[in-house]
């Protein structure tokens, strides 16, 4: 198999078992009630911060009116609190709430679980040389995505 071929299948492979993975994970977790959307959402808005809905649809890459339903779902289900602008009635700002946060993080440990069995058996160079990779991949797709 050449290189080329190699990369191929690796990257394929490995954007498919990722999102399986992490879908299986987070099923089976304590918020069961979730779709992998919602808990991408809730990454979007992130730990401390309160953001417009124009931001965090933005951020994920869809459009206000799919961000709209995500998120009265998630406001049913207790997991963000909205908040209209005190300047601007029309920007509503989303925060998380409580169980949002408890979701978010139990998010996050499943990535850094899956970053430290990534790196687990890499020398610190090879860490330097992957996260180079990475980068330059990311910049790629970045770059791709905008043309």
């Amino acid at each position: 198999m050449s290189s080329y071929e190699r990369i191929n299948d690796v990257l394929v492979n490995l954007f498919r078992d990722i999102l399986s993975l992490e879908e299986k994970a987070m099923t089976s977790s304590a918020f069961k009630d979730l779709s992998m959307n919602d808990w991408h959402v809730i990454e979007a808005v992130g730990l401390n911060t309160s953001k417009s809905m124009s931001q965090i649809a933005r951020e994920l890459s869809i459009t206000l009116g799919s961000l709209t339903i995500a998120m009265n779902g998630l406001y049913k289900k207790g997991y963000v609190e909205r908040r209209r602008g005190v300047k601007d009635r029309r920007v509503v700002h989303i925060s998380l709430t409580e169980k949002g946060v408890a979701a978010y993080k139990e998010h996050e440990n499943f990535h850094r679980k899956m970053i430290d069995a990534a790196i687990q058996d890499l020398s610190p160079q090879e860490t330097t040389v992957l996260v180079s990779s990475l980068s330059k991949l990311t910049d790629f797709f970045m770059d791709f995505k905008y043309q």
